[in-house]
């Protein structure tokens, strides 16, 4: 079912849809080549609607991930048009001016555009949900043969056929109703008032500052935007002064980015790193600027990314296997039902029984207890994961996660501790110097802005090594705090004593900054040679030397700061005033740099080698630099022979980018829809089953496209709603778990699957043999659904069945070619069996050529329900049953309760009342022979199936 309805993107049905009205610059800048428009209307409207309604049969096209989205493409000319633009051409682009939009323009655009939200969220209706919940064809099946078993007075099967339907119903209504308002929590980063500025008056118009709602923003507005705001469409920049904004909600990168309206882009800038384009959704972190709306809506990036939530979900094989059977099933049964009332009543003449009789032949064929069966070991499988602290959202993900062999994973706080650990203090030259430390020390204690983690960082690692600076000697007189814009913090202390070396005066006075390296070398003058005991200008070779040891750092995949000082003179402190603090900070002494790492966890490594020996590779998945995803990747065991970026990737061809997808197990610098991209060239062109674990906003494409989308209690709200697994805690451990527990859901209902369609085929086949030779039912209705009723109870114990350790060591997928020859060979051993028992009562206990019915329905139902009982117990191990291999307690227990039960209910009063009589012992000594003959052939069979199967098949 498609969850959401989203607005339309660029639609060819008219020409206006992205500017008021039609635009031929902006049409030749998006559009690489004319398209047919009216080619879906030309076969006319009966055409369209017989399509319409075949489409309902058929499958979706492939999304293979190679390319972008025909949205993407004309959203992203779009953008880079206005990016490589002067700001003249950008106003003619959209049709607006300097003095921005007259109040009259503005409503009729907002007329025509809508609304200024990127999606249109169209919750299905409540009957609509119910409807989609109940149309399964095993459903259809059970609603037909009740509505039949009430017209033909057989109440307590028709009852008991209605309540599994409603258990199935309602479980799948629920799930879909809580996915279906998923995407609801992107809203929460649209909604503020914004600043815009519209011209008025008829002769002389006059420029005003009006705040209007984000909803009434429309294309051609100038908005007006300070620290905290959030852009309300995607905007071209016209001015801006220190302007930093944060794109985590795009990128998952905490840090801000830079934006600048002066710069002139080209294509091969990356979209997101664009500097004279901000993008709706994004908020600004310092700074100012005023801006060109030039997208709003449907229209922008925000919203042609994140639009595809709901659209792109996988089929899951499971589910279309299950359709399959069920299609099957269903012409079987109609046909072999026909076949089966028109030779009772061409043999007695008597159409109502032969009607009843052919119902009860229809359940017997239906596996009817297989959406219990389902549930209860998708629910068992959630109860066991929420004890390892793990909320299963959606069942069918714990089966989907036994087919699991690809896990897409972040780095941040997946692999790492997402914490930061000082390792190491350097100078200019790249030798630990203690100074440097020194230094760094007290900025972190004195400083009273808020304290972050690399400040914790540097406390703990002077606390923990033994390190003794004496802060009670130093006063602090004054700070200047971090900000975004100069990316450094600074404060300046009084001490008696010179850490310089002589004392010659009665206390100096230092500013100590610390921050960003780039934004610290800026305000440096002198570097300081330790060894030389000298302080130099910075020289070109300085500078280039600094970068050479940084980078080195940087590849190893840790975080750099610099650490720079400078002494000042009381008389010149007096005299300056804090709110000059480019004076301050100028001509400063660089000292070094101090490097942090966000060290792995103790538990990923372990948890990844566990992962690959069940078949599970992991791939990184990540925005942060390339280097300290590969840094973290090599100590948590993670192969790094091929690796790329999302730049790499956006320069590929469809066929380039799948070989590089596949290859890659670490990407890195990848935005929202390459995420995406990746998940999806996993699933169609590997033909993977991909689990993507993410917590950001930006993870929420992935997490909605891929098989199993997890996520962690600390997650963005979108990102939790999209997933079908919440972790309560950071461990991937907790995964394995989950696949252990996939794979045995997956192979108990596997095991189900076969016993049912082996033994109700079997049993319907041979229904038809013995009516043919015998000319009278082997069973009446009542016998057939009692046998029936019996053996479905049996089938309950199943989900509590336990699996093979060969079995869970690998990941299991439904197979189109393995379940039909597995019946083809398995299943005419059960049609031999029933055979061989008619054989036999008819040549051993039949009176001159007579065979009494009574005694043979007695007979038959036991054989029928006992070789139904024990057939589960062959086919759910490669081994020999109860021999090398043994089930669970719970199956032994329900094999013997109910075996006990159908031998016991001939010899009983019920069975008088249903018309068996008693059998004689010599018949359960032959019935001995049977199984164990039956148990012997069958293990042959299965061997050489399986041989056969496994080499050649």
């Amino acid at each position: 079912m498609e969850r959401f309805k989203f607005l339309r993107f660029f639609s060819f049905r008219t020409q206006h849809d992205f500017l008021p009205s039609s635009n031929p610059v902006r049409e030749n800048l998006i559009n690489g080549a004319n398209t047919d428009t009216n080619g879906e209307h030309r076969d006319g409207f009966f055409s369209n609607l017989v399509y319409g309604f075949l489409r309902r049969f058929k499958s979706g096209k492939k999304i293979d991930g190679g390319s972008k989205t025909e949205e993407e493409e004309k959203v992203y000319s779009w953008l880079y048009a206005l990016a490589r633009s002067e700001i003249y051409m950008a106003f003619e682009y959209v049709r607006s001016t300097e003095r921005g939009l007259s109040f009259t323009e503005a409503e009729k655009r907002l007329k025509e555009n809508g609304p200024n939200t990127p999606l249109e969220y169209t919750f299905p209706s409540s009957w609509h949900l119910l409807w989609s919940a109940f149309f399964h064809p095993f459903n259809i099946i059970l609603i037909v043969l009740s509505a039949l078993s009430y017209i033909t007075s057989d109440n307590p099967n028709g009852c008991i056929m209605l309540i599994l339907v409603f258990i199935s119903v309602s479980l799948r209504f629920y799930q879909e109703y809580g996915s279906s308002k998923a995407a609801m929590q992107l809203s929460e980063y649209v909604r503020s008032p914004v600043k815009v500025q519209r011209c008025a008056g008829r002769v002389v118009q006059t420029e005003l500052i009006v705040q209007v709602d984000q909803r009434d923003v429309v294309p051609g507005d100038i908005v007006i935007f300070e620290p905290g705001d959030l852009f309300p469409g995607d905007v071209r920049l016209l001015t801006s002064k220190h302007l930093v904004v944060s794109q985590s909600s795009l990128t998952g990168e905490s840090w801000p980015t830079e934006k600048t309206a002066d710069a002139r882009e080209d294509r091969s800038t990356p979209l997101l790193e664009l500097k004279n384009i901000c993008f709706m959704g994004t908020n600004v972190v310092s700074g100012t600027g005023t801006g060109l709306v030039v997208s709003t809506g449907s229209k922008t990036y925000i919203s042609a990314v994140f639009s595809t939530i709901g659209k792109h979900k996988p089929a899951d094989s499971f589910e279309k296997g299950i359709q399959h059977i069920s299609y099957v099933l269903v012409g079987v049964m109609l046909l072999v039902v026909t076949i089966m009332i028109l030779v009772e009543y061409f043999t007695f003449y008597d159409l109502s029984e032969s009607t009843l009789f052919g119902i009860s032949v229809a359940c017997a064929l239906t596996p009817q207890m297989l959406p219990l069966i389902i549930n209860t070991s998708l629910a068992k499988g959630a109860l066991a994961m929420a004890r390892e602290r793990c909320i299963v959202k959606s069942l069918s993900a714990i089966r989907d996660m036994g087919s699991m062999d690809i896990l897409c994973i972040d780095k941040t706080g997946t692999l790492t501790m997402n914490r930061a650990i000082m390792v190491n203090h350097l100078d200019s030259w790249g030798a630990p110097r203690e100074k440097v430390l020194h230094f760094a020390f007290l900025n972190s204690y004195f400083k009273s802005d808020q304290k972050y983690p690399l400040d914790d960082a540097i406390l703990a690692f002077v606390y923990t090594n033994g390190y003794r600076f004496q802060p009670s000697k130093w006063r602090k007189t004054d700070e200047i705090p971090f900000d975004f814009m100069r990316r450094r913090v600074s404060v300046i202390l009084e001490t008696e004593s010179n850490p310089e070396g002589r004392n010659i005066q009665p206390f100096y006075r230092f500013i100590i900054t610390k921050g960003a390296l780039e934004d610290v070398l800026k305000v440096c003058s002198y570097v300081e040679n330790v060894d030389m005991g000298e302080i130099t200008a910075v020289s070109a070779e300085h500078h280039h030397r600094i970068l050479n040891v940084v980078e080195e750092l940087r590849n190893e995949g840790l975080r750099i700061i610099g650490v720079a000082i400078k002494n000042l003179q009381q008389t010149k402190i007096s005299k300056q005033n804090m709110e000059n603090e480019d004076d301050v900070e100028s001509d400063m002494v660089f000292l070094g740099v101090i490097a942090f790492f966000d060290p792995p966890k103790d538990s990923a490594k372990e948890a990844l080698w566990r992962l690959a020996e069940k078949g599970v590779k992991a791939k990184v998945l990540t925005g942060d630099s390339l280097s300290l995803a590969i840094k973290i990747c090599k100590e948590v065991g993670i192969r790094t022979t091929h690796v790329t970026t999302g730049p790499e990737l956006e320069q590929l061809n469809q066929e380039a980018f799948h070989e590089k997808v596949k290859k890659a197990t670490v990407l890195a610098r990848l935005t929202p829809s390459q995420k995406l991209r990746v998940v999806q060239s996993l699933q169609s062109v590997g033909n993977h089953v991909v689990g993507f674990l993410g917590d950001g906003i930006n993870d929420s494409l992935a997490l909605d496209a891929a098989n199993v989308g997890i996520s962690v209690d600390s997650a963005a709200s979108v990102a939790k709603d999209l997933a079908d697994i919440i972790l309560l805690e950071k461990d991937l451990n907790v995964l394995v778990a989950g696949v252990e527990q996939g794979r045995l859901t997956f192979g108990n209902t596997m095991k189900y699957i076969k016993l049912s369609v082996i033994a109700n085929l079997g049993s319907v086949v041979s229904l038809f043999i013995v009516t043919l030779v015998l000319r009278f039912e082997p069973l009446t209705p009542i016998q057939l659904l009692v046998q029936n009723f019996l053996y479905s109870v049996g089938q309950i114990a199943i989900p509590w069945d336990r699996m093979e350790e060969d079995y869970v060591k690998i990941p299991q997928k439904w197979s189109v070619k393995s379940l039909p020859m597995f019946i083809l060979w398995n299943g005419p051993v059960c049609t031999l069996c029933d055979v061989a028992t008619l054989l036999f009562v008819w040549f051993y206990y039949s009176s001159g050529g007579k065979l009494d019915e009574s005694f043979f329905r007695s007979a038959y139902f036991i054989q029928g329900l006992l070789m139904q009982t024990l057939i589960f117990h062959l086919i759910r191990t490669e081994k020999i049953p109860f021999i090398m291999e043994i089930a669970s307690w719970p199956v032994l227990a329900s094999t013997v309760v109910i075996s006990a039960i159908g031998i016991a209910i001939p010899f009983s009063i019920i069975g008088d009342f249903m018309g068996f009589t008693d059998l004689p012992l010599s018949y359960f000594g032959f019935l001995v022979v049977l199984f164990v003959g039956y148990f012997t052939v069958g293990q042959i069979v299965k061997r050489i199936y399986i041989v056969v199967y496994k080499k050649w098949l």
